[in-house]
């Protein structure tokens, strides 16, 4: 394996150990009152601060990369968040560790940021595309297998140790990195605001058609557990069988997409898997119309979801780096922001409905795939290479 792949390596590990503060300390909130006061309400803000943190440090970090070298925000990054991580584990109440949690979500959010744009340095389009596949092929894990884990982790050694071990993860990462020469540069030729990002249709494009094809399938996976088993009369099983379903197909059409985007171009991938997932999300909506409640037959529309996802979701991100014009920190950034954004707000808004079926759940996520294909349509893209929806020149 050379060099690049390895700095590819721990820039995926970097970006794990910010998912860890949710994934992998979701099994020990209901636990919390018990062993810090408190109730199960005021437990829940110990999940709620870590995002809303983390979405402070997206645009915190995305303004500070073109003042500060990238090596020194990812790795810094990383060491703030194992100290934290490690503040948080002698947390003695739940007031303390709700407020160090909102502080170790500004500080975790740095290799989030950084990462597409460390990939679009290190690799041509192809291989960028390539590897923001496997890069998101990984993380796509993460949600599965990190609870799992820190079930394992609440039972060997309390609710302390899921933030000893995320402390541990991040020194690791960052000494590797360190070890190794750091990561490359980000660029820094861009114009410099969120606002000129935000105000340029180019980007706006990719930026929100990416986040509301992920914030929509997002919002169908938050309700799904609930809907199983308190209104489908179902288990947690159906959910995972349903969740291990849809990643491993994402894993699939994700890692082959370098001969489709030979062969096709990256726009007219995008387009495809784009409509692809929108189509799927109608047949779930449908089928929630007609009262359907079989766990095989959700799980088999679940799959082109993510097969459309896996196919529009690299080359998407690439191409929204690209609209940014080099300011390649602030671009991620805002990208994951909406994302963040369309999944709490999603979830938000069928929550008083989450009992009722799956109608106000299939139906929201329909919403933000047609969002996603209307901004395909609607919104002028990259002049590089022609598409098939008609703001690409065709």
């Amino acid at each position: 394996m050379n060099r690049g792949w390895i700095t590819l390596g721990l820039v995926v590990g970097g970006t794990i150990v910010g998912l860890m503060g949710t994934d992998l300390v979701l099994p020990a909130v209901p636990h919390l009152p018990e062993a810090l006061g408190g109730d199960p309400s005021r437990a829940q803000l110990v999940l709620a601060a870590y995002v809303g943190g983390s979405c402070i440090g997206l645009l915190g970090f995305g303004a500070l990369g073109d003042r500060v070298s990238t090596a020194r925000l990812f790795i810094g990054s990383l060491l703030a968040t194992a100290l934290l991580s490690l503040a948080c584990a002698l947390a003695t109440s739940i007031e303390g560790l709700i407020a160090l949690r909102a502080v170790q979500g500004v500080v975790a959010a740095g290799p989030a940021v950084f990462a597409p744009g460390v990939v679009k340095a290190m690799f041509d389009e192809t291989r960028a595309v390539r590897a923001i596949g496997f890069l998101a092929s990984i993380e796509s894990l993460a949600p599965a297998l990190a609870p799992i884990a820190g079930a394992g982790l609440l039972a060997l050694g309390g609710w302390t140790l899921s933030f000893e071990v995320m402390a541990g993860a991040a020194a690791v990462v960052a000494a590797l990195l360190a070890l190794t020469g750091g990561v490359p540069q980000v660029s820094r030729r861009g114009r410099g605001s969120f606002a000129a990002l935000v105000s340029d249709p180019v980007f706006m494009r990719y930026a929100v058609s990416h986040a509301c094809v992920l914030g929509g399938l997002l919002v169908f996976v938050f309700g799904m557990p609930t809907i199983f088993v308190r209104v489908h009369g179902g288990t947690l099983a159906d959910f995972i069988v349903m969740q291990l379903c849809g990643i491993s197909t994402f894993i699939v059409a994700a890692n082959a997409l370098s001969g489709l985007v030979a062969r096709l171009g990256a726009e007219r991938v995008l387009n495809i898997g784009t409509g692809m997932a929108a189509v799927a999300a109608l047949g779930q909506f449908a089928y929630a119309l007609a009262g359907g409640t079989s766990a095989l037959v959700i799980t088999a529309l679940f799959v082109p979801v993510n097969t459309g996802l896996g196919l529009r979701g690299p080359p998407g991100f690439f191409r929204a780096m690209m609209a940014s014009h080099g300011d390649d920190a602030r671009g991620s950034a805002l990208v994951i922001l909406f994302l963040l954004a369309a999944a709490a707000l999603g979830t938000a808004l069928v929550s008083p409905w989450i009992e009722r079926g799956t109608v106000p759940v299939a139906g929201a996520a329909l919403v933000f795939h047609l969002v996603s294909v209307l901004c395909l349509f609607a919104l002028p893209g990259l002049r590089e290479e022609g598409a098939l929806s008609p703001s690409c020149g065709s």
